[in-house]
């Protein structure tokens, strides 16, 4: 293996999922080379990246136009086009999963964001994209709601590799991964196999810090100049709280691991549903753009970066082996002096609004890539 800062974080465990996809990636070769000289280790899509990809290129125009000429509606011209895309990396990415036995290689597909509430359509989109791709390395996005959890649990029980996405909270991870333990004991008590079926939690990062500094702001703002030691306590915490709330959640990570429930599970052949990083490119220009890789090196986790963080790790990153597990207990003292009435943070309310706003950033991209389609469609059929 190469000495890059990349193949460092694999040495220590953890493996980089690259969260992008668009066609031309796959047909100029550009994914797999990716692979092999960034040592990625697989991919992630959502709503809003496919968006980015279809809008605005023109290497679906002409399976749009098919679509159109079969009557196809928006929703089933980008499923189709979407499905074909997942199809395709994942028979890239098939090597990687294969050579990993299968704890790598992944490729996800979200279900719709419409969903996000619904657990009995989430349930059903599910299987049927899953069946739609037919790829043993794809993994179906869903959300971490309280209706999502439902779902996870019965997709894991019927084999279904499922990435909880939108995880913000320490408590809905916690929700996630007894999901997908009890998805798995489900599948034990049919007598059916449990080591083909895997899982992520993608737990998501950099968006808590750029919402809690603005709250951090505001509240320096509000007390001007006046009281130096309340601005310094204040400005200390700006950039910290994410990091802190993900140091929180590896180490439930480890107790979920730890536990009797899990090993009796692990004893027949169950993989573990690894915490994924998410949203880890760096929002704030006054941090640094490799903060949320860095700091979040750990083993037995995925870290789903987009392709500038990539590049930005590849050329400057430092990686240390287990870097989340130093200063846990400050971490967890960052977290409760967010609820001193000096600083009077609900944390909860923010990973509330964080989930709510999350559903909204893929809901408006999809809905403006289903707008796109049906024009696109009217464009290029025949007069």
């Amino acid at each position: 293996m190469d000495n890059t800062p990349l193949s460092k974080i694999t040495t220590c465990g953890q493996s980089i999922w690259m969260d992008y996809l668009d066609r031309s990636l796959i047909e100029s070769g550009e994914l797999k080379e990716k692979i092999e000289t960034r040592n990625l280790r697989g991919l992630t899509s959502n709503p809003s990246i496919f968006e980015k990809a279809i809008s605005g290129n023109e290497i679906y125009d002409s399976d749009i136009q098919t679509g159109a000429d079969s009557d196809k509606s928006p929703q089933e011209i980008y499923e189709s086009l979407a499905i074909a895309d997942i199809q395709n990396a994942c028979d890239i990415f098939r090597a990687v999963y294969d050579e990993s036995d299968g704890r790598d290689g992944f490729v996800s597909l979200e279900v719709s964001p419409y969903l996000a509430r619904d657990l009995q359509g989430t349930i059903a989109e599910a299987r049927r994209l899953y069946r739609a791709v037919d790829r043993p390395n794809v993994m179906i996005k869903i959300p971490g709601t309280l209706e999502g959890f439902g779902a996870i649990e019965q997709c894991i029980a019927e084999g279904i590799n499922v990435n909880v996405t939108l995880l913000f909270s320490v408590e809905n991870y916690k929700q996630a991964a007894w999901a997908y333990l009890r998805g798995l004991e489900t599948r034990v008590q049919n007598g059916q196999s449990i080591d083909g079926v895997a899982s992520v939690a993608s737990f998501f990062v950099s968006r808590i810090d750029s919402k809690v500094d603005k709250l951090l702001d505001e509240r320096l703002q509000q007390i001007g100049t006046e009281n130096l030691s309340e601005e310094a306590r204040l400005q200390e915490l700006k950039g910290k709280v994410a990091i802190a709330n993900a140091k929180v959640a590896y180490r439930e990570y480890q107790k979920v691991l730890e536990s009797d429930r899990w090993k009796a599970l692990e004893a027949k052949g169950a993989k573990p549903q690894r915490l994924l990083w998410g949203s880890t490119s760096t929002k704030n220009p006054d941090y640094s753009d490799v903060l949320y890789v860095e700091e979040l090196v750990a083993s037995n986790t995925v870290n789903t970066l987009p392709p500038d963080t990539i590049e930005a790790c590849f050329d400057h990153c430092k990686p240390q082996a287990d870097r989340i597990e130093s200063n846990v207990e400050e971490a967890s003292q960052t977290l409760e002096s967010l609820h001193d009435r000096d600083i009077n943070i609900d944390l909860d309310r923010v990973m509330e609004e964080l989930l709510d706003e999350g559903i909204d950033k893929f809901v408006q991209p999809y809905q403006s890539l289903l707008d796109t389609l049906e024009e696109k469609s009217k464009q290029l059929m025949p007069a």
